[in-house]
């Protein structure tokens, strides 16, 4: 881990969603600028991918940007899970980088169930599409053999970005253990489906998330208008990088479930032990390599298709119509996307209807903190509850995850950056101030409407 502590990092945050590039301040991590822009999926040929050179523009843009003012002098890398890039020998893409939400033949299916090790063996359950990386790679490999065959490096997705900007290929623990079959967390090696998939040397080598992997390339230097010698990390997955901040200085047991496109429940300090793969448990790695128990949904995009169409009422607003909500029991069973979650087979359905807005987007603010509860509680997870992300914001799901668990609840209402772009920068040993975090009130009378809708997920059965 580099003790140096830079004056200013400029992180790389790449979302399933949106992506941004944010400078931070080396002192305190307080976001000091940033620039956003969508990330969007081009539907083909051949698969539906990422548009990877219009997010490298974006990338380019705003550190040209960023070069003049505030400046920065340090890179750190942080982006979504179950992706890859795929090099070819002259270190261009020899196959686009897929989207994880694309779905496979049958028989495609059918073939990679037969060849992913047990979850024993990685602690990475089978999920839909291409959820699982390893999935991604058989699918690659199978349907598009001329492709494949061209593929002479694989990168886990945020060493991707680091190549780009540095020339020098790698891998990472927390993107190679956030459910992609290629990992043994217990043993930190590679799985056995990296020899099933005959990928071994295709692998780029393993390197901490804390490593520089080199400074910026002399040509990319010129394209931004950099004077000085800027040193690249390696980057890290994006959950593990909400984590990373929490593991410094803090004791377990303790869990920190960070919010976004996912919403994922670490539970630091617990018994990987277990984990059940058919409810979407598994065991992360954090940056230290060290597993991690977890459980996840897919609650932004949850929330944002059940609130699809509604007003942006009033947090004051809300949170009244959440007592409404409560008292007449109207709620919302699992899932708004199917496939993933503790509660896999089902399919989205509403008891009683929402009589406003506001009444809807309480209801869909309760159901995000029970499904983040029954998350919780598939990881035994102990000890204070940290949350990061948008639904850090949202008081109802707040006040109604304190109120369910008993447990402390609290929120870093002061530091003004987001925990992914926070953790990215610890990489390159930004060690921020004391922070300030805020107790959420268990405020909400909500044990019956807990056991309503606990009730109602069973009669539908």
């Amino acid at each position: 881990m580099n003790a140096s502590r830079p004056r200013r990092v400029a992180v790389i945050d790449i979302g399933k969603t949106n992506a941004k590039v944010v400078v931070l301040d080396g002192e305190t991590g307080a976001e000091i600028a940033i620039r956003r822009t969508a990330n969007g999926v081009v539907a083909g040929p051949p698969y539906p991918h990422y548009d990877v050179e219009a997010l490298w523009s974006f990338i380019l843009s705003a550190l040209a940007s960023f070069a003049e003012a505030p400046g920065y002098d340090a890179i750190s890398i942080t982006t979504h899970g179950a992706s890859a890039a795929l090099l070819d020998a002259d270190g261009r893409l020899a196959m686009p980088v897929l989207d994880y939400e694309h779905g496979y033949p049958a028989d495609v299916v059918s073939d990679y169930a037969a060849l992913r090790p047990a979850f024993p063996e990685t602690c990475s359950p089978a999920l839909p599409v291409g959820l699982n990386l390893g999935a991604q790679l058989h699918y690659q490999k199978t349907v598009f053999p001329e492709a494949f065959a061209r593929v002479r490096t694989i990168l886990t997705y945020p060493q991707y970005w680091a190549f780009r900007l540095t020339g020098v290929v790698a891998n990472e623990v927390t993107s190679l253990g956030c459910h992609t079959d290629l990992w043994n967390p217990g043993q930190g090696v590679y799985s056995s489906l990296v020899d099933r998939l005959e990928i071994r040397t295709l692998m780029a080598p393993v390197r901490s998330a804390f490593d520089v992997l080199g400074p910026v390339l002399p040509e990319v230097r010129r394209v931004i208008g950099l004077n000085a010698i800027v040193p690249v990390y390696c980057g890290i997955h994006d959950s593990n990088a909400s984590l990373l901040p929490h593991l410094i200085g803090r004791q377990p047991p303790f869990s920190v479930v960070s919010t976004g496109t996912w919403v994922i429940c670490f539970a630091v300090g617990s018994d990987p032990a277990g984990l059940d793969p058919a409810r979407d448990t598994l065991s992360n790695v954090d940056a230290f390599a060290r597993p991690v128990p977890s459980a996840r949904f897919m609650g932004g995009r949850e929330f944002e298709i059940l609130t699809q169409g509604a007003a942006e009422p009033s947090p004051k607003a809300v949170e009244l119509a959440a007592r409404a909500v409560i008292t007449k029991g109207v709620m919302v069973l699992p899932n708004a996307v199917d496939g993933s979650g503790p509660f896999p087979d089902r399919t989205v359905r509403w008891i009683g209807e929402p009589a406003s807005d506001a009444e809807r987007v309480a209801a869909v603010s309760l159901y995000v903190a029970m499904m983040t509860v029954t998350c919780l509680d598939l990881v035994k997870a102990a000890g204070p509850i940290i949350v990061e992300g948008p639904m850090s914001r949202n008081s109802v799901f707040l006040a109604a995850l304190a109120s369910m668990t008993g447990r402390d609840v609290t929120v870093d209402t002061d530091a003004g950056t987001s925990g992914t772009a926070l953790g990215a920068a610890v990489l390159a040993g930004v060690r921020p101030q004391a922070r300030h975090p805020t107790v959420i009130s268990p405020s909400l009378d909500v044990g019956s409407y807990l056991g309503h809708w606990r009730a109602a997920l069973v009669s539908d059965v």
